[in-house]
């Protein structure tokens, strides 16, 4: 025996489930999308910022590292900046 309500035609169930998951997925896509625009914003944004930053004379290289830096934890910061000193050290850089 089918699952189908005596009412429903052969494949009837089949396109509505297909109707429902098209138009789901159509949400998605375009919450991605709509996400992606916002995305694209932000980015000009930031632009926008590190190029006023530069203007007023900052370094942007290095606010760029100071912002991944902050990203980090501290402890790994530590641990490589040890390693970074060993290594110039090694090279008679330091």
């Amino acid at each position: 025996m089918d699952d189908q309500t005596p009412d429903q035609t052969p494949g009837q169930n089949s396109d509505a489930t297909y109707r429902v998951t098209a138009d789901e997925l159509r949400q998605f896509i375009e919450r991605i999308e709509r996400l992606d625009a916002e995305k694209k914003d932000l980015a000009e944004q930031q632009k926008e910022v590190m190029a006023e930053a530069k203007a007023r004379g900052y370094d942007t290289k290095v606010m760029r590292k100071v912002i991944a830096l902050r990203k980090r934890d501290k402890d790994d910061i530590a641990e490589e900046e040890a390693v970074l000193e060993m290594y110039k050290e090694a090279l008679g850089m330091a």
